[in-house]
């Protein structure tokens, strides 16, 4: 929600826009933007055909597909409801949590990791994308986010380097306590030199120093990002799905 009023007012002509509806939050930002998407379907108010035909026409109109990201709490009646729909599952996540301590050493030599400046949000979206390449699909997507995300105070941008030369980046977005771990890519040509570890122990250290008490990411349920995150003392506290209206 809060990034795609962030867009909005740094973007305006991108119609990135939000509503509530039945607890669930849907939100537009951009057609192809993986951020367009509800939040929290289920998990506070029932799940009901009237809602969803609600949220489904708020993503019709604006001309994107209308995908729906479900807990396991939601329950099966909302999975019942979603597959009578038409709807299919087209991604699984791992929610990870563990609990904010302040790191016992910092990076290694040479290896440096600090907040961006504002100014430098598309040098870090630069980065970013570099490091994603693998998704080319999300590629302008996040060099939008560099600089949104330069942009907010909750939500700082993280840049890792090897003697001065940037080579990874990660943002953490904090709200009630808890750190949310995201984005961490490092670019091909810098992978396994320990940017990706120092990156993850500097924020939890901004975290630690933020009076955050919670750690938490998101990574493919199954995938070396969760195997990486086990390593770190992440563990499991639910998996998710992401719907798709067919």
């Amino acid at each position: 929600m809060q990034f795609a009023v962030a867009r909005r007012k740094l973007f305006p002509e991108s119609g990135a826009e939000w509503m509530e509806c039945a607890g669930a939050y849907a939100v537009f930002d951009g057609v192809d933007s993986p951020v367009t998407q509800t939040f929290g379907l289920g998990m506070f108010e029932e799940a009901t055909a009237g809602a969803l035909d609600t949220i489904e026409k708020f993503f019709r109109e604006r001309g994107a597909k209308v995908d729906q990201e479900v807990s396991p709490m939601a329950g099966l009646p909302t999975v019942d409801l979603l597959c009578a729909r038409g709807y299919r599952p087209i991604e699984i996540s791992s929610v990870m949590y563990r609990a904010v301590e302040k790191p016992d050493s910092g990076p290694g030599a040479g290896i440096t990791v600090r907040v961006t400046d504002p100014e430098e949000g598309a040098m870090w979206a630069d980065v970013s994308a570099r490091g994603w390449a693998q998704n080319p699909e999300l590629t302008e997507w996040i060099r939008g986010f560099g600089l949104i995300g330069s942009a907010r105070q909750d939500c700082p941008c993280f840049l890792a380097e090897i003697d001065g030369v940037p080579g990874a980046a990660g943002v953490l977005c904090i709200h009630d306590g808890v750190a949310l771990f995201a984005g961490g890519a490092t670019v091909p040509e810098m992978r396994r030199r320990g940017l990706q570890a120092a990156l993850l122990s500097e924020r939890m250290r901004y975290a630690f120093e933020h009076g955050c008490a919670l750690a938490m990411m998101v990574a493919e349920a199954g995938g070396e990002s969760q195997r990486n995150a086990e390593r770190k003392g992440f563990r499991i506290a639910y998996t998710r799905t992401k719907w798709r209206l067919s």
